[in-house]
């Protein structure tokens, strides 16, 4: 089932030119694939990683890529798509690097404050005599 847009009638007419010859088209090359619109993508970081509304920047994006695609403008459906893509790493970074990093801070003060404990409890533990008071 080809479900590319804009749809072609093949029973449309050819177009002609005053004299009555037939257009020629020639095709250089084949087409690229689509472009993707990462529209799944977007609207997962717009619903769980949306931190500074990047999610949703993302997903309009993606939505302007779609709506470009079906228009037929590849050219700017590939640059609207880079955009979404952009916005979705940087919302995924958003969303994931600061967790990362305070789990780092807690594990590396959990370990600073275990030495430091095991350092105060032999200092509190010293018996003094009480000639030291003398």
């Amino acid at each position: 089932m080809d479900t590319a847009y804009p749809r072609e009638d093949p029973r449309a007419p050819t177009p002609r030119k005053p004299d009555g010859a037939a257009h020629t088209a020639v095709s250089l090359g084949a087409p690229g694939p689509p472009p993707r619109d990462h529209l799944i993508w977007s609207l997962f970081s717009s619903l769980y990683l949306n931190l500074c509304c990047l999610g949703f920047l993302a997903l309009a994006y993606s939505v302007k890529a779609r709506d470009q695609k079906v228009a037929g403008d590849l050219a700017a459906a590939r640059r609207l798509a880079s955009k979404a893509k952009c916005y979705n790493i940087l919302a995924a970074m958003w969303a994931l690097v600061p967790p990362l990093l305070l789990l780092a801070l807690v594990v590396t003060g959990a370990l600073h404050l275990s030495r430091l404990a095991k350092d105060s409890a032999a200092f509190f533990s010293t018996k003094f005599d009480d000639s030291d008071y003398d």
